[in-house]
């Protein structure tokens, strides 16, 4: 059995940073590329960042670019998500999502395991 686990959610001011980690368990990690949607009520999953199995491709959505950073530990079987200048409208749930596959992807399909998410709330 694959497990993801979102940590690190919460509530924030507008302007502030939070860092949601990701740990995984059931496979080597490693091997996969990883990616963090979010999604809020009444909308679509949206996706934010991925990372190749080896960290060394990262691809970002225009909403998040500059903002938000993903990382990966594979020593630790974790992924990060460090989200910096929050703003109201990136509450969401949070999760992460990994395929069986080395290069990233955009798209919520491609991924074959989720995580249940883990809630942020940015005040105004």
């Amino acid at each position: 059995q694959v497990h993801l686990v979102e940590s690190g959610g919460g509530l924030v001011q507008a302007g502030g940073s939070l860092r949601v980690s990701c740990a995984a368990s059931g496979w080597t990690f490693g091997k996969n590329a990883m990616g963090w949607f979010r999604q809020a009520p009444g909308k679509d999953r949206e996706f934010l960042a991925a990372i190749s199995w080896g960290g060394g491709t990262t691809y970002y959505a225009d909403s998040v670019k500059g903002r938000f950073t993903i990382s990966r530990d594979n020593a630790k079987n974790t992924v990060y998500l460090q989200m910096n200048s929050l703003k109201p409208e990136d509450t969401a749930v949070y999760s992460c999502a990994a395929r069986q596959n080395i290069v990233v992807a955009t798209r919520s399909y491609e991924y074959d395991y989720w995580g249940q998410g883990t809630q942020v709330t940015v005040s105004s």
